[in-house]
């Protein structure tokens, strides 16, 4: 069943494996290797750089999504994408060159994105005789998963010895064996629906709802990055936590794994916008944790509130965003995905300045959680609204 292209529980896997190259290798852990490059020759002003200048590679990635018109086209970048993740990934731990650094961070920020924007609609496309919103959530657990993954391979290398360098090229090669078993169940065989294979620009398909969608998850991408960012060392820094925040960013990544699943059946219950505004607040308290306290019980609560929140935030978001299009969801889904990498390049940037200016992590989360409170008083509002009725 697992090497069968049309088994639902292949597409799953390869998806799941296709978000642990992507969001994993490429972005996340570059989060779990950032306390020892800033140990020993990565600033912290630099390290803030290349995490801005990879949003801009996602973002990059995630405008470009939106224009594939071709569902075969769609499958050649998505296989394109898992290649650079890998690649990039290596050249990180062959060289310290910092224009290759740059150049590096930028082109994996766009593998990235077809690995998330590209490849889950694919899944969301290729999934037959199923729950979707249920079945995405399974998909979108891979979040999780990546950052766990990640994070104990990084484990076992320092464990034996190796160096982070040599952490990345580890990682590339696990990387590559995933995006194997993706790129070969993740394609289309057949020619699907002719309204699912060409398709173009679609402005109607921008309703209001969808505007303050739009908006609000670039709120969500600035209230993601700081902690995806900065986390371990946020919680190194503070009194009596040093060498905590490995564990702490591991937590985030155990609690990421169900939440998807769990996040993805409330809102089949209820519904998504009520969920989002929930998630969104969770998200909050967990932002702030670290500014008022040092409790390394109270700060592992806030890694797994984190976790928990905005891996499941991206199941919501893009799950609700795909099924405004569902012949096409890659186009809401890059949409929404281009405002959010809009926020994930603001954020590092503000943040370096308020941390060089004030010492601290303090101000940069608290500003975060001010941006992250618009997003649920925007979902308030459409939900108050019933803009879902113009949909």
């Amino acid at each position: 069943m697992l090497w069968q292209r049309s088994a639902n529980s292949a597409i799953l896997l390869a998806g799941i494996f296709a978000l642990i190259v992507g969001v994993g290798v490429a972005r996340f852990v570059f989060t779990s290797l950032l306390p020892p490059m800033l140990e020993d020759s990565l600033s912290i002003s630099f390290a803030g750089i290349l995490a801005s200048i990879n949003y801009f590679g996602y973002l990059s990635g995630s405008i470009f999504s939106v224009f594939l018109k071709n569902i075969h086209t769609k499958v050649r970048f998505f296989r394109l994408g898992l290649v650079i993740c890998v690649f990039s990934s290596a050249l990180l731990g062959l060289t310290d060159n910092g224009i290759i650094w740059l150049l590096s961070r930028l082109i994996a920020g766009f593998g990235a994105a077809m690995a998330l924007v590209v490849g889950s609609s694919i899944v969301m496309l290729k999934l037959k005789s199923i729950n979707k919103t249920k079945a995405m959530g399974i998909h979108f657990s891979g979040l999780g998963f990546s950052i766990v993954v990640s994070d104990l391979i990084v484990r076992a290398a320092f464990y034996y010895g190796s160096s982070w360098q040599d952490a990345w090229l580890i990682l590339a090669f696990v990387g590559a064996i995933l995006a194997c078993y993706s790129g070969y169940i993740l394609t289309f065989d057949k020619q699907p629906d002719q309204r699912a294979e060409h398709h173009g620009f679609e402005r109607s398909l921008f309703t209001p709802m969808v505007v303050i969608l739009i908006i609000a998850y670039f709120t969500e991408g600035v209230g993601m990055v700081v902690q995806a960012t900065f986390l371990p060392d946020i919680i190194n820094s503070l009194d009596g936590l040093v060498g905590y925040g490995g564990y702490v960013w591991l937590a985030v990544g155990l609690a990421g794994i169900p939440s998807c699943i769990i996040w993805m059946r409330l809102a089949d219950k209820y519904d998504s916008l009520t969920m989002m505004m929930v998630a969104l607040a969770l998200q909050i308290v967990g932002i702030l944790i670290p500014v008022f306290s040092t409790n390394i019980f109270m700060n592992l609560l806030s890694g797994m509130l984190f976790g928990a929140t905005f891996i499941g935030l991206v199941a919501l978001f893009m799950n609700f965003a795909g099924q405004q299009s569902i012949k096409n969801p890659v186009l809401i889904m890059g949409a929404i995905t281009s405002a959010y990498g809009v926020g994930q390049i603001v954020a590092p940037l503000y943040c370096v300045a308020l941390i060089n200016y004030y010492g601290n992590y303090n101000a940069a989360l608290l500003l975060t959680a001010v941006i992250v409170a618009c997003g649920i008083v925007l979902l308030a509002f459409a939900k108050k609204h019933h803009l879902s009725h113009l949909l």
